[in-house]
């Protein structure tokens, strides 16, 4: 590391100092904040000039290397993200024209494979019709670890483009649980008003906690001896949730 980068990467620490200083007079931790209060106290907190964007984490006590718990779910947010988002879908045929038409910013086959294999990576997001995965799933060392390769439960791998690329750009997000049993996810920029961000901070915690009710609800049925198809005191209530049946008396 260079004399030039040890200068800059002290200034950095020591403005990051102030900025945590300043953060936590205004932050009591042992406060618990009601979701209005918290989002009214995080748009306090400017130290830039630039657009910040407003970042959730959610903890959801899950361990994602059970699969029943590796949660991966998405959620449009009412008021968009702030971001722009550059999409690329691969097609072939009359799915190009309905890709292009709502707003994808790269459309192709072939040639972005063959770019692709190169190194390039430069989209946010990546749509592809079912026919175009045996070639990209060879492609999953460069977009894996990118967060890239399209998946059908991410909405990704389907016959519907247009509707991929227009909830895309419109601000749909992508919740899936890290290995420590966490999400990240963007919910909004510091410019939003107050009430925006807390109304796409209830969808992304209802999605999320709606999920998490499905892992607690499989660990309890684990210690019960049951599975979903041989219950005896959970029943599944399709579209509703779950019902507690009991033990019944003779």
């Amino acid at each position: 590391m260079s004399q030039w980068e040890l200068k800059l990467k002290g200034e950095l620490e020591m403005k990051l100092s102030k900025n945590l200083s300043k953060i936590a007079k205004k932050h009591d931790k042992t406060v618990s904040y009601s979701l209005d209060d918290a989002v009214e106290l995080v748009l306090k907190f400017k130290f830039v000039k630039f657009d910040e964007s407003v970042d959730l984490a959610i903890n959801l006590d899950v361990d994602p290397r059970h699969a029943e718990e590796n949660i991966r779910v998405t959620t449009p947010l009412p008021h968009g993200t702030g971001n722009e988002v550059s999409i690329l879908v691969l097609a072939s045929g009359p799915k190009e024209k309905e890709a292009a038409d709502a707003g994808a910013d790269y459309v192709g086959n072939k040639d972005y494979l063959a770019k692709i294999k190169n190194g390039w990576t430069d989209v946010d997001k990546i749509v592809a019709t079912p026919d175009m995965m045996g070639e990209l799933g060879k492609l999953g060392k460069i977009l894996g670890p990118k967060g890239l390769m399209p998946n059908p439960k991410s909405g990704t791998v389907t016959m519907d483009v247009a509707t991929a690329v227009k909830e895309l750009k419109a601000g749909k997000v992508e919740l899936r649980v890290e290995s420590n049993g966490i999400i990240h996810v963007p919910c909004g920029k510091s410019s939003f008003k107050k009430e925006f961000l807390v109304e796409n901070i209830r969808g992304i915690t209802w999605q999320t906690y709606d999920r998490s009710v499905d892992v607690l609800v499989s660990r309890l049925r684990n210690k019960l001896g049951e599975t979903p198809t041989n219950t005896r005191f959970i029943k599944t209530i399709h579209g509703i949730g779950y019902k507690f049946i009991g033990v019944s008396e003779n």
